[in-house]
């Protein structure tokens, strides 16, 4: 239904539905300026379509429904697509949680993978987050996204003064010059090799339509985009429920403490993991969802390094 500019679209699912944990992953960090959690427990997030920029507010309407409005031209191909950004796809065909994550199995009915479809809007984001601790990663992204990305359609979230934005397109992300990455906190590896997804984007966005392996396969040959970039987008775009990132620099000995109760590395990971494929990384979001089995700490936090200042 159209009504004043807005698309409204009442979306029924034959199963639970949680849009907070299923459109969760899509928001970097709490300020991000594409994607808000809004006090009335509706999900907002931007996107730029082939049709054009779109904005998203998803409103619970009970366990099974949400009701969507959506603004902008990209609106009609984003409706279509919301199925599949809703998790409809995913399937858990047989899968057993292990007994650690049991818990949060039940208390997360509602969660799905989702998959958005959009490549380069999942891999600028993962790029940022190489190497560097989380805040500063999330700072770099909207500190990017406020400067070069364009004013989001339609109203925006009540308190949200500065309004939501969409991303900047392919083309706008090779132009970001030199000192601008420098002021995002941006090092010059990261930087180029998000021009290096950008000049190749549209070949990266065919790898949504393509088999897990080789999608992930296609965005690893860009020069510094690796198994960890790549699972962060898989686990984004293509709504892949077995991408592990491995090479994550906590998240090994978190999946160690909580599956064995003692620390592990990649390989050991790997091997807990291993009895719940095709479903490693949902067991990963289990885990983490549940937050009981979190491993000591070992010693004080690591500084925040600021680029900027170097």
């Amino acid at each position: 239904m159209v009504h004043w500019g807005v698309l409204t679209v009442r979306h029924t699912s034959p199963r639970r539905l949680d849009v907070g944990l299923t459109l969760g992953p899509l928001g970097h960090g709490p300020a991000d300026p594409t994607f808000h959690r809004a006090a009335d427990g509706s999900v907002w997030r931007t996107s730029l379509l082939r049709t054009g920029p779109v904005t998203q507010r998803f409103a619970p309407a009970g366990p099974h429904e949400v009701v969507v409005h959506l603004w902008g031209d990209g609106a009609r191909e984003a409706a279509e697509a919301l199925p599949v950004l809703l998790g409809e796809d995913d399937d858990l065909t047989g899968f057993v949680p292990p007994q650690q994550a049991h818990l949060a199995h039940r208390r997360a009915a509602g969660m799905r993978m989702t998959a958005s479809g959009r490549v380069l809007e999942a891999l600028v984001p993962a790029v940022l987050e190489q190497r560097v601790q989380t805040v500063t990663a999330h700072r770099a992204w909207r500190w990017l996204v406020m400067r070069y990305g364009t004013p989001a359609p339609g109203p925006a979230p009540e308190g949200m003064r500065s309004g939501m934005r969409v991303v900047p397109d392919a083309r706008t992300w090779t132009r970001v010059p030199v000192w601008d990455w420098h002021r995002a906190g941006v090092d010059p590896g990261r930087a180029r090799t998000v021009a290096r997804c950008a000049l190749v984007a549209p070949r990266l966005e065919e790898a949504s339509a393509m088999a897990p392996a080789e999608a992930r396969a296609r965005l690893e040959k860009v020069q510094g985009v690796g198994v960890w970039t790549s699972a962060e987008v898989a686990q984004r775009a293509f709504g892949d429920a077995d991408a592990v990132s491995v090479g994550d620099f906590h998240l090994p000995a978190a999946v160690g403490w909580a599956l064995a109760g003692e620390r592990a590395d990649d390989a050991g990971m790997l091997r807990l993991l291993a009895p719940y494929a095709p479903h490693r990384h949902r067991v990963v979001r289990l885990l983490m969802i549940d937050g009981r089995h979190r491993a000591p700490r070992r010693g004080p936090k690591l500084p925040i390094a600021d680029y900027r200042a170097m």
